[in-house]
């Protein structure tokens, strides 16, 4: 939701916001808006992949700013989308924009707020662990946000246009008024100083009617209501410089009192008294009511679920309301569809999404799929993006695990996950229990990423996450920031993080059979990128690098598990196993798995003493290995096939 331009007009017109110092009451936060606008705001890098330990430690300090100042945050996010489609035309457009602005970015390397892959994950899992009441909605959260603040007579914290449209008792808190990295005063007497909104402040100083503001928002267009153009700034006082549409027609509605007036007199003004145009007029305000219900506050049901833990029962079994589940699996239930990712990625290369798609494939089989020990395919419809950024329709496959879930055992949800990765459960259970799902993720991406990533990109990832910050190494990742990402290697990496990210919704459908990551941890876009950009210019890594002997070893470990973890030869597979994979390899345009070694020669035998001696020598730190070199001329024999069966968008199921 939001209503064209208002934000940016009321910053034209401040004298409708109060100064406030702000402290010592409950806070409700629209947790997506606050996710998009303290990564953008911070500063942090969007173009190699994501600053993720930086924006953890920025969303602490935001925390912690609140409770100085003995503010109660509750975080609401969105769960799925509208299911009701009635803005689907938006969601398409921004997506198109979206994927224009990600090659832009690519070619160009100048920042076009494209939000990092798993941001979010970062967001809820931090809010997590500082012990953040958070709750996510059935589907978008704007109106249980509004409902919960009134019924708490506390603010709201959003930039969504929307919210200053809804009747709040206790007004809006715009972010981009909100500092609270200033926080003043000591004690009990510490503040936020920031800027409140209310729509009585609103209505004083623009001379409309209360009840009136819904006809605004509806007649100045929102998600979603679409009218076609008409000049409202002629209705602007002559003074005014420029002459503003929303000016226009705030001064337009100051002659009425009753929205149902309004609306007719706005539906005639823009052509509707001609019989031609009678059918127009009623579709016309069809729309414009539909639109002004969407501020119509409901019973809030968040405040039962904050206070004592209490779910709607419709929401019990899916676990949506405790952020448990991304809000991604409701639009596979709901809607047959799952908007991709959308990372910095070029145009003219395959979608990063046709990596993971054998992943999403198992997710789909198990929300859709009833139960049935019996795997089966399903042919659904799926929307994507093709290299030419235009959206279209495709079909994917669905893959119906063989396991009556979720009623089975933790041993056969695990089978599942690690079948779907295509690694060995014996030698994964080997690493530290944090360790497993990282690693498995590394070993079926450097199996199936296309192009082939190389061993200076294994190497450069798992380094990356065991790496202690040094001032040289800072000094020369903050270098990296400035620079317009490598195109090959932002790929590589962000086929890793697609592949992350579904592995971890996967993960949680199952019932984390194997324990979530620390996302913060495992990826550091600029240092990643940095490592790869002085291995293949022959940089001697010592110079830079801070390890001690724990982190050493457990680089080795990762480094050797993903080299020796394989997937399931052809021979283990039943014959409608090796049926169902070799469909689902000629449905992804995907090489069957393959090692970039050969196994009857591996000898490596990995020590923590001989590690921190190369680490001393160069930037090999791992024992030399032996290797049959292997030509892979025909890996991407495939690409333009590739492309034009998936882009950067959205699954259709």
């Amino acid at each position: 939701m939001g209503v064209q331009g208002l934000a940016t007009f009321l910053d034209n017109h401040r004298k409708v916001y109060r100064d406030v110092r702000f402290g010592r009451s409950r806070l409700v936060i629209d947790g997506c808006n606050l996710n998009y606008l303290l990564y953008f705001e911070s500063g942090l890098d969007q173009n190699h992949g994501g600053e993720y330990a930086a924006y953890e430690s920025l969303i602490e300090r935001f925390i912690t700013a609140l409770r100085t100042c003995e503010v109660d945050p509750y975080v609401v996010l969105d769960g799925g989308s509208d299911h009701t489609d009635k803005k689907l035309e938006t969601v398409t457009q921004r997506a198109e924009q979206r994927i224009e602005r990600a090659h832009r970015a690519a070619k160009d390397g100048g920042k076009e707020n494209i939000l990092p892959i798993m941001t979010k994950w970062v967001f809820r899992q931090t809010l997590t662990r500082l012990k953040v009441p958070v709750a996510q909605c059935f589907g978008e959260a704007d109106r249980e946000i509004a409902a919960l603040a009134d019924k708490w007579q506390c603010p709201v914290l959003s930039n969504d246009s929307d919210f200053y449209i809804f009747n709040l008792s206790a007004g809006l808190l715009p972010i981009s008024y909100f500092q609270w990295q200033d926080v003043n005063g000591n004690g009990s007497k510490s503040y936020i100083p920031c800027k409140r909104y209310y729509t009585s402040s609103f209505c004083i100083y623009f001379e409309i009617q209360r009840q009136l503001l819904p006809t605004f928002a509806a007649l100045a267009g929102n998600d979603y209501v679409k009218l076609q153009k008409f000049i409202w700034s002629q209705f602007a006082p002559v003074a005014s410089k420029p002459q503003s549409r929303l000016e226009g027609l705030l001064c337009w509605l100051k002659d009425f009192e009753e929205p149902e007036n309004a609306l007719k007199a706005a539906v005639e003004l823009m052509g509707g008294k001609s019989r031609k145009n009678k059918e127009n007029m009623k579709k016309m305000l069809q729309s414009l009511s539909v639109g002004m219900e969407e501020y119509k506050l409901p019973r809030s049901s968040l405040m039962e679920f904050f206070i004592h833990g209490v779910i709607p029962l419709f929401l019990v079994e899916l676990r949506v309301m405790q952020a448990w589940l991304p809000g991604d699996t409701l639009d596979v239930l709901l809607l047959h569809r799952l908007s991709l990712s959308t990372p910095v990625d070029h145009k003219d290369l395959p979608s990063v999404n046709l990596t993971s798609r054998p992943l999403r494939q198992v997710m789909y089989g198990l929300v859709l799929g009833k139960e049935t020990r019996v795997a089966q395919r399903l042919q659904l419809n799926s929307l994507h993006e093709q290299a030419n950024l235009n959206v279209c329709h495709n079909v994917v496959s669905t893959l119906r695990p063989t396991v009556s879930w979720p009623q089975a055992e933790l041993s056969e949800r695990l089978q599942v996950l690690l079948e779907a990765l295509g690694v060995n459960e014996e030698r994964l259970n080997a690493l530290p229990s944090q360790l497993r799902l990282p690693v498995a993720v590394t070993c079926y991406w450097w199996n199936r990423a296309r192009p082939r990533p190389d061993l200076k990109l294994l190497k450069s990832l798992l380094l990356g996450m065991n790496l202690r910050d040094t001032p040289q190494l800072s000094a020369a990742v903050q270098a990296r920031c400035h620079q317009k990402p490598d195109v090959g290697v932002a790929h590589a990496f962000s086929q890793w993080q697609v592949c992350m990210k579904d592995s971890m919704h996967l993960n949680q459908l199952l019932g984390l059979p194997l324990p979530e990551p620390d996302v913060a941890r495992f990826y550091q876009g600029t240092l990643v990128h940095q490592l790869v950009h002085m291995r293949r210019t022959g940089s001697r890594l010592k110079h830079v690098l801070k390890t001690d002997q724990a982190s050493v070893q457990q680089y080795c470990d990762m480094l050797s598990a993903v080299r020796r973890l394989r997937p399931r030869q052809a021979s283990e597979f039943s014959e409608s196993e090796q049926a169902e994979r070799r469909a689902l390899n000629d449905q992804t345009n995907l090489q069957p798995f393959q090692l970039d070694y050969d196994e009857e020669t591996e000898t490596e035998v990995c020590s923590s003493a001989r590690a921190q001696e190369e680490l001393r020598l160069d930037d090999r730190l791992l024992l030399k290995t032996r290797y049959k070199t292997k030509e892979r001329r025909n890996r991407c024999n495939k690409v333009e096939l590739s492309r034009k069966e998936e882009r950067r968008g959205t699954d259709l199921l």
